[in-house]
């Protein structure tokens, strides 16, 4: 440090601005500075409070404090340094004193903004600690009752400000319905499987008839007890099993079985079980219609790619919609993979070729020499419609419509040798598409040609204006050939 030296420090009350006194005092160490700081007596000697500026109401504290915290330093700061600090002697000449600051990237812009030579290391870092543990001793009408209630209202202020609420684009709830959708999923097979184990000792033969996980469950809460059903419940069984021939059939079973007796204590049991089983199912389908309703509200270009619970898919895995338009396209072909990816890594095998979107129908329909270059190129897609159902302030599926022609297209190249359409041509057919549907969505590269044209123009002007009488530059050039040449023959 110089010969005198300033600290700043930020609080939820304001800017102050302390002096170093005595700097020997001190100390020139970390273990000395704490020393000094733990008495408030000696620390009191040496640091004095030079200013100190309130912040006037919650918005001012909390548009300073963001600031603060992106490192930026604000008009506001900018006055209170300039104005408290002293200034130097002449003009052009550098300040013999440092300002201290805890915040690397603050100090830098405080460096850049006012010319103040900025320090901020740890001895600087233990005087601010000691300039916080006594900061009500050196404001005075300042307590800590006071301090403490401007702390927490300005942490609530500063942290609802950070979290972002925006109804549109909440793919909160898309990871949420995905990770329950795939839990009902697990949960109602494991729950149908017991039911058909539970039922076939009193119907074995119904699971023959009826493959159908739910129309299964449904059809044992209509028979229950087989040797109750008669031919006037087949109209209600042909409505569920949806032919009349089936349910015949079912009807002959149930006379014929060979089944054991169940009394109607442990069929009562059957029938609640299997109750909650279908009502899992019906919310698992209820589920599903939501969760396609919010891929095609906060990413539908990804959704038209590769379907609603691919693309639901890859969001979880990522974490966020923005997390996943951020990756490259070759960490998204191989998300979910990731087990596969560092075992080859480490026995130097083969790295797996796809992940999440081995789920897609593209991937399927390839042969097997081209299910690598299709899960490239689908996955490049892929990065391509979520980075612009992330960033595009229109809700849209043009784009995913267009990239969804273009895999197909890859595939029959790869099938046949159809030579597909280039990216900038479909990119520019979906730009048309976009515009037919927002006329304010209007592209830059409308702009840019208008440019081109004027720039043109303006050639073509000043070609027929300033340059007609005077001789141009390849006519000079001749000119200094011919020179060149007359000199060599003489």
């Amino acid at each position: 440090m110089s010969k005198m030296s300033f600290v700043l420090y930020e609080s939820a009350s304001g800017y102050g601005l302390f002096e170093l006194v005595a700097l020997d005092e001190i100390g020139t160490k970390a273990k000395d500075v704490q020393k000094t700081i733990s008495d408030l007596s000696r620390f009191s000697k040496v640091m004095k409070l030079k200013a100190f500026q309130p912040f006037t109401n919650t918005a001012g504290a909390l548009e300073e404090i963001n600031a603060v915290s992106e490192g930026i330093m604000t008009e506001n700061l900018k006055d209170f340094l300039v104005r408290n600090l002293p200034k130097a002697s002449k003009e052009g000449k550098k300040a013999k004193f440092t300002l201290g600051m805890i915040d690397a990237k603050l100090a830098n812009a405080v460096q850049e903004g006012t010319g103040l030579k900025c320090v901020c290391d740890e001895i600087v870092g233990e005087v601010l600690r000691g300039v916080r543990n006594h900061l009500t001793h050196f404001i005075k009408g300042l307590s800590d009752m006071d301090l403490n209630r401007s702390q927490l209202s300005l942490a609530h202020s500063y942290s609802r400000a950070k979290v972002k609420f925006n109804v549109n684009k909440v793919d909160n709830m898309i990871i949420q319905a995905i990770s329950l959708l795939d839990i009902l999923d697990r949960d109602i097979n494991t729950f149908i499987m017991r039911v058909k184990e539970w039922y076939s000792w009193h119907f074995p033969e119904l699971v023959k008839l009826v493959t159908d996980n739910y129309m299964f469950t449904r059809t044992c809460l209509l028979i229950m007890n087989r040797k109750t059903f008669t031919e006037d419940k087949v109209e209600k069984l042909t409505e569920i099993v949806g032919s009349e021939d089936l349910s015949k059939d079912i009807l002959a079973a149930s006379k014929h079985s060979m089944g054991q007796d169940i009394s109607d204590f442990d069929l009562l049991n059957i029938e609640k079980f299997a109750k909650r089983t279908i009502s899992l199912a019906e919310y698992r389908q209820t589920l599903h219609e939501y969760l396609i309703e919010r891929m095609s509200s906060i990413a539908p270009n990804l959704a038209e790619l590769v379907g609603e619970l691919v693309g639901a898919r890859l969001i979880s895995h990522a974490g966020s919609l923005t997390n996943l338009a951020k990756y490259p396209a070759s960490t998204v072909q191989i998300l979910g993979a990731e087990k596969a990816l560092f075992r080859a890594l480490k026995t130097k095998g083969n790295t797996p070729k796809y992940g999440l979107i081995f789920n897609s129908t593209y991937i399927g329909r390839a042969s097997q020499q081209n299910k690598g270059r299709i899960s490239r190129y689908l996955a490049n897609k892929c990065s391509i419609a979520s980075r612009i159902d992330c960033f595009l302030e229109q809700t849209t599926n043009v784009f995913g419509k267009k990239l969804k022609d273009q895999v197909e297209e890859r595939l029959r190249f790869y099938e046949d040798g159809t030579a597909p359409r280039k990216n900038v041509t479909v990119m520019q057919e979906a730009m048309g598409d976009l515009e037919e549907q927002y006329p304010e969505a209007k592209t830059p590269s409308s702009s840019k040609k208008d440019k081109k044209k004027k720039r043109k123009s303006t050639d073509s002007m000043d070609v027929d204006g300033e340059d007609a009488d005077t001789p141009s530059k390849k006519k000079k050039k001749k000119d200094k050939k011919d020179k060149k040449k007359k000199k060599k023959d003489k």
